[in-house]
């Protein structure tokens, strides 16, 4: 016969940092059952776990960054079968009311999780959208450091002496960088100029660099995206980067989103009420994640360019009074209704496979 854990139930708290998270294991009742600062290594975990459960049943954590600092944590907690919730990082009135410490702000983990403030589900980060993530963060990266490289050597090359300026400055970029890749590497007796012509010749090799670089993960971003995302792909509109995106965005473990509504309130589309007296209205949504954002913004406006049926709407929504900008939210809106199916089902067949 089975037996049954009839310990009181404890909720455990835990502020997480690079190196030491802290710990705070509260009752059922909102009682400090104790505070603990561990190292954040296997056996740090497994010493946290075993001291909150020496106070009781331990079914529920709540920690701050569950996909960053409090990674590996979430990960060991989820295997020892404790449900890991997710913390925002509070406001600045909450926080301020308490003070700020470690202990503090684990304490407040724990009681929003006994509060039921506190329902996110993490990410699990152990899939096709984990893949993409990473290769997503190294070539957001590489995009900015080309384009920083560019933009400082066509700013040494304005400013250059005339006979440079004339050889070297040209309008487009892949000719420009290819004619100072090729700056002969001379005793140049004046300093200025043979400083000027190693800069540029480095800045423009660093741009070649990134260049093969940004090819080479986006070649493995789009091999991944297929396999990973064939439905979501094929839809008007939508390619290899913006379709990784939303996969990264919804998590390895979409059902978290409860529907689509909450997938897009996570993107920042969902309408706002700011509706005030005999006014009624919605304002932008400012909040989610913005790289999502900006991709469901890039597929919004390919498809009032060319697609027909998004062309109707438009000319629909106009003759109703709404600007561009309003009939632009609204159709981001739309996408998300659109992919939400699209993306569960993709990231379910990608976990069968795996």
């Amino acid at each position: 016969m089975e037996q049954v854990n009839t310990q009181a139930e404890v909720i455990l708290g835990v502020d997480t940092h690079l190196d030491v998270h802290v710990g705070v294991v509260i009752d059922a009742v909102g009682r400090i059952k104790g505070t603990l600062s561990i190292a954040t290594n296997p056996s740090g975990y497994e010493e946290l776990l075993i001291w909150a459960q020496g106070f009781g049943r331990l079914d529920r954590a709540g920690i701050e960054g569950t996909s960053s600092h409090g990674a590996g944590l979430t990960r060991f907690l989820e295997c020892k079968g404790v449900v890991v919730i997710e913390i925002n990082r509070p406001n600045r009135s909450r926080r301020r009311s308490p003070g700020k410490s470690d202990p503090t702000d684990a304490e407040s983990a724990a009681r929003a999780v006994l509060a039921a403030d506190a329902t996110g589900v993490p990410k699990a980060q152990s899939g096709m959208a984990e893949a993409l993530r990473t290769l997503s963060v190294a070539r957001r990266s590489a995009v900015k450091a080309k384009t920083q490289a560019v933009n400082q050597l066509r700013a040494l090359l304005v400013s250059a002496p005339s006979s440079i300026r004339g050889a070297l400055l040209k309008v487009n970029t892949a000719h420009c960088v290819a004619a100072c890749a090729i700056l002969p590497e001379d005793d140049e007796r004046n300093l200025v100029l043979a400083s000027l012509k190693m800069t540029l010749r480095l800045l423009a090799r660093r741009w070649n660099a990134l260049h093969e670089e940004l090819h080479e993960l986006d070649k493995q971003l789009t091999r991944l995206t297929k396999l990973a995302a064939p439905r979501i792909l094929g839809r008007f509109g939508v390619g290899p980067q913006t379709a990784a995106t939303l996969l990264i965005t919804a998590g390895d473990n979409p059902a978290r989103l409860r529907n689509e509504a909450a997938l897009a309130a996570l993107c920042g589309v969902s309408p706002l009420e700011a509706s005030s007296g005999k006014t009624s209205r919605h304002r932008l949504n400012r909040g989610g994640q913005r790289q999502a954002n900006n991709a469901l913004w890039t597929i919004a406006m390919v498809r009032m360019r060319s697609d027909a049926r998004t062309l109707k709407y438009v000319a629909r929504r106009t003759a109703e009074g709404l600007s561009k900008k309003e009939i632009h939210r609204c159709l981001k809106r739309y996408i998300v209704r659109e992919s939400y199916p699209l993306i569960l089902a993709d990231l379910a067949d990608s976990a069968r496979r795996a």
